[in-house]
């Protein structure tokens, strides 16, 4: 609405043409950057009390002594001017608004009951397949341990459908008792349909009506004197109620979120319990970035618009301290979620007791990060003094190079920040073009692709380029940064000793001659060591991802007529190359796109 300048902003001309129905305000700064948006009910109200003389905190006078601009979005109602705020603030994250570090999907349990041997697995992402999902869970341990539990209870199979489809003996699921071998008959379908009803049972918390029925079988059993049933069944009763226990949540009714917030400072922890159908599912963490002087409520508002807007909310959210504009929330997720959506924070009895125990969390996962806080900041100090650097970094980048004698070369990149890792701004490179074996060639590439990135504002520039090698992949990385013309970025590797143990490493520094050895426990020893490591196993997963790849597919590449989406739908069909050698050519005709002459070229390809 106003053009941004370097002088002092005069929001007067803005504020006059300001509407008095709802909307969504950004303020920027001198340099164009949103830092922050807001919502209001009356836009002029409130965004006139921004400049206004008068009481304001330390946080509110720091934002406006940034502002250079001001931009208004009119809004239907405020409900909708939330929901854009909301998106605003996902796609701009501005310094001064409350923002999620972690704010991956849940996951789920799926089972694809649309099938005549149904599979129970994890699900992440969108629920566009047919079948169920139960969940959410609050992460993917959760859901890990439910299937293991589930999977000893109710022995209903986890393999995927390509594997399924093309077994001719039982796999060791089934000699560990974990599977019933669907995949070879040893089960009809009537009685495993009976176990999958059961999990389903199991999972929307009708756990005693499953127990009811087994024990009638197992008494029936017991009747008919087969012992050895009427035993396997009091083990599954047994193993059912272990995992009762273990879940159930005293006067728990329908679905329910616990959510508390503690903070210390600027750091803010949230502690989110997911109560399903009485059964405590388990909890996560967040660690939301706060500015100075924000309020536990306020961080409880954004954390509940950033984290349930668009996503499934249970029917009641229970909170540790009261929510400014409750009941605007409730409205915008009731509308967004297709139910009504309640927020609840004066409680008693079992439901104080929930929110007590979230808030106990809380305070134990916030004292947990402020000790690793401060460890990492020590670490940062003893970096700055060893590698002797003008100003504490507060960012650093390190590359690694994986390959199996130069197969499915992979770069790595991975970024911390006195916090920890930065795991949304890690990057791998798929290196290509370059003589195998030759680390110098990935290297290079991996940097220039890397840096000509960050050049154009993919990200902010490191303080520190830390190398995983010797002197010849240091002289990669200046010389790279020189050709881009990358200033301010001081550069570093770091090479095992000669007996390749920890605390022997070798240090070499862009522009100084010599080695830097630094003592085996030294904080800044230890946070080098800490990235290195964790570069070389993203740069390790991805090689071993993209070395499967390939090796699935290279075979059959050589074959005339068989394009990528053919290959693809035959290594789907028959999970691998090895199934694909082992199917008949009536077999690979069944396959979609897969003609007769084709189907006998592939099988004289691979078996001639």
């Amino acid at each position: 609405m106003s053009e941004a300048s370097p002088q002092r902003f005069d929001p007067k001309p803005v504020l006059r043409s300001l509407p008095q129905g709802p909307g969504v305000y950004r303020m920027l700064d001198a340099s164009g950057q949103v830092i922050y948006v807001g919502k209001a009910r009356n836009l002029k109200r409130r965004v006139s009390s921004y400049f206004r003389r008068g009481a304001h905190d330390g946080k509110t006078q720091a934002l406006v002594g940034q502002v250079a601009d001001l931009r208004i979005t009119v809004t239907h109602t405020e409900a909708e001017a939330l929901i854009l705020e909301n998106n605003l603030i996902k796609e701009h994250r501005p310094r001064y608004n409350v923002l999620l570090r972690d704010d991956k999907s849940y996951p789920y349990i799926y089972l694809s009951t649309q099938q005549r041997f149904p599979r129970l697995t994890f699900h992440r992402g969108s629920r566009r397949g047919e079948g169920r999902y139960f969940g959410p869970f609050p992460s993917a341990g959760a859901v890990r341990e439910t299937l293991n539990h589930l999977q000893k209870v109710f022995p209903v199979r986890q393999c995927r459908d390509s594997f399924f489809e093309n077994r001719s003996r039982p796999c060791l699921q089934y000699q560990i008792k974990r599977c019933t071998a669907p995949c070879v008959g040893f089960i009809d379908e009537a009685e495993y349909a009976r176990d999958v009803r059961h999990v389903q049972m199991f999972l929307e918390g009708q756990s005693n009506e499953v127990i009811d029925e087994l024990v009638a079988r197992m008494e029936a059993a017991a009747e008919a004197l087969d012992y050895e049933e009427a035993a396997r069944l009091r083990d599954r009763i047994a193993s059912l109620r272990r995992i009762q226990e273990r879940q159930y949540v005293a006067g728990a009714r329908g679905d329910v979120d616990v959510i508390a917030c503690r903070m210390r400072e600027s750091l803010a922890c949230v502690q989110v319990f997911v109560i399903r159908d009485g059964r405590n599912l388990g909890n996560r963490t967040y660690f939301p970035r706060a500015p100075e002087g924000t309020e536990p409520g306020e961080v409880l508002y954004a954390f509940i618009a950033r984290h349930y807007l668009g996503r499934e909310t249970p029917a009641e959210l229970l909170t540790s301290a009261e929510v400014p504009d409750a009941e605007l929330l409730e409205e915008a997720l009731s509308g967004d979620a297709g139910h009504r959506v309640r927020i609840s924070h004066r409680v008693r009895g079992d439901r104080r007791r929930w929110v007590d125990m979230a808030a106990r969390n809380a305070e134990h996962a916030l004292q947990a990060q402020i000790s690793t806080q401060a460890s990492m900041e020590r670490r940062f100090e003893d970096l700055q003094d060893a590698l002797g650097l003008e100003a504490l970094p507060e960012r650093l980048e390190c590359f690694d190079i994986s390959h199996t004698r130069g197969e499915a070369t992979v770069a790595s990149c991975v970024v911390f920040n006195r916090e920890g890792p930065l795991k949304s701004d890690y990057r791998r490179f798929n290196i290509e073009g370059i003589e195998p074996g030759d680390d110098y060639a990935a290297m290079r590439q991996a940097l220039e692709r890397r840096y000509r990135r960050l050049k154009e504002g993919e990200a902010p520039m490191p303080d520190l380029l830390l190398i995983d090698g010797g002197r010849g992949q240091l002289a990669q990385a200046e010389s790279v940064l020189q050709e881009l013309q990358v200033t301010d970025v001081h550069i570093a590797a770091i090479a095992k000793g000669a007996r390749r143990r920890p605390g022997e490493e070798a240090l070499f520094l862009a522009g100084r001659r010599g080695t830097l050895h630094l003592a085996a426990d030294s904080p800044g020893l230890h946070l080098l060591q800490q990235i290195r490591d964790e570069a070389h196993r993203f740069a390790i997963t991805g090689h071993r991802g993209q070395r499967a790849r390939r090796r699935t597919t290279s075979a059959l590449e050589e074959i005339p007529g068989l394009g990528p989406k053919r290959r693809q739908a035959l290594i789907k069909q028959f999970g691998g190359l090895r199934g694909v050698r082992r199917a008949g050519v009536e077999d690979l005709r069944r396959v979609p796109g897969i003609s007769d002459a084709l189907a006998r070229r592939i099988h004289e390809t691979l078996n001639g």
